[in-house]
């Protein structure tokens, strides 16, 4: 089975693959960048997208909307034409105007999860940029669709099914993630799919299918898509590229990591997510950490009940403050073992 370029409108990707979003500060314009040159579709993550900048600490929200213009043009010149976009959280406070941002710096698509964006079709208007939700089940994916349709008269550019072999924050309950049957899973997938062919009918337009979560390798990408979808989304195999932009470090603990370290944990703002066991999460479990400063990141966090503030340890993990830092990732980041490059993955990637 061949590859075949992904058609999203008007935009033509070579490779059907996109690079998961990744934050905080784990793929900004650098990986991004690459990706899009190299012939994927390269996400920056908006989540606290401007923590390195001077102003972070005391105006966030304002930084992160000038730092996503900053690293969508940046990723662009590396791009050198090739599709550029963006993965914004739902749960992002201020999330339309992270979408404003978005669109004014020409996005080329931009990715939403992390709840369902019903509002994104109206944020988004007379712009160029082509939406997506992320969705894990055929319930949301029905909910969603049928909002857009009843109250925007549009539907989905296209849609990532992202299941729960994901890394960092997952569209499941804790207890779905024990005992995984992915034989399963993909009957819900086939189901998605089903489901988008009713509007492509509607609406006389492709939606294509992306399968996200647990992807890696060669094998994998042909099972996705061999039960019909349209093209890949992938994350953890990028995080060990020369050009991903978290630290050394960063990208050392993925290399180092035994499959018993990858644990489901539950996120300060009540999600399960999937991240690397570490000192910082050992210290976590028994006791609060205080938080002294608030960096306004989500809707559902009160800085004075959740046990450890989620910007602050992100940002020490990307800087490579292992011990204070929080190290989201995939299922299968232990079966990484060098340092490889953007073009090295997409080849290994191509079926």
């Amino acid at each position: 089975m061949l590859m075949k370029p992904l058609t999203i409108g008007n935009l033509k990707a070579r490779l059907p693959i996109i690079q998961g979003g990744m934050g905080v500060g784990i793929s900004r314009s650098n990986l991004a960048g690459t990706v899009a040159l190299e012939g994927g579709i390269g996400i920056i993550s908006t989540a606290q997208i401007g923590y390195d900048e001077e102003e972070f600490g005391r105006k966030p929200i304002e930084t992160n909307l000038q730092a996503i213009k900053k690293h969508l043009k940046r990723a662009k010149e590396i791009a050198k034409g090739g599709i550029v976009g963006v993965n914004i959280m739902v749960a992002t406070k201020q999330y339309a105007e992270y979408v404003k941002s978005a669109v004014e710096a020409k996005a080329d698509v931009i990715i939403s999860g992390a709840g369902l964006p019903v509002n994104l079709p109206e944020l988004v208007k007379g712009s160029v940029s082509k939406i997506a939700p992320i969705v894990s089940s055929l319930k949301a994916t029905s909910v969603i669709l049928k909002m857009w349709d009843r109250k925007y008269n549009r539907t989905a550019d296209f849609i990532v099914i992202e299941g729960p072999l994901a890394g960092g924050h997952l569209g499941f309950h804790e207890d779905e993630l024990v005992d995984i049957d992915m034989d399963a899973y993909e009957e819900e997938i086939k189901k998605i799919i089903d489901l988008t062919k009713e509007y492509e009918g509607k609406y006389n337009q492709d939606i294509p299918v992306i399968v996200a979560g647990g992807i890696f390798d060669k094998e994998d990408a042909k099972r996705a898509l061999s039960i019909g979808a349209d093209g890949i989304q992938v994350g953890t195999r990028f995080v060990t590229t020369k050009e991903c932009d978290a630290s050394d470090a960063y990208k050392q603990a993925y290399i180092n990591c035994k499959k018993e370290d990858i644990r489901i944990i539950k996120s300060p703002v009540g999600m399960p997510g999937r991240a690397i066991w570490n000192p910082f999460l050992e210290k976590v479990t028994k006791g609060r950490s205080e938080i002294k400063h608030c960096f306004n990141c989500l809707e559902h966090c009160n800085p004075k009940e959740v046990p450890y503030c989620i910007t602050k340890a992100l940002t020490n993990a990307v800087e490579g403050n292992l011990e204070e830092g929080l190290i989201f990732c995939g299922e299968n980041a232990y079966r990484l073992n060098e340092i490889t490059t953007v073009k090295q993955v997409l080849e290994e990637l191509t079926v």
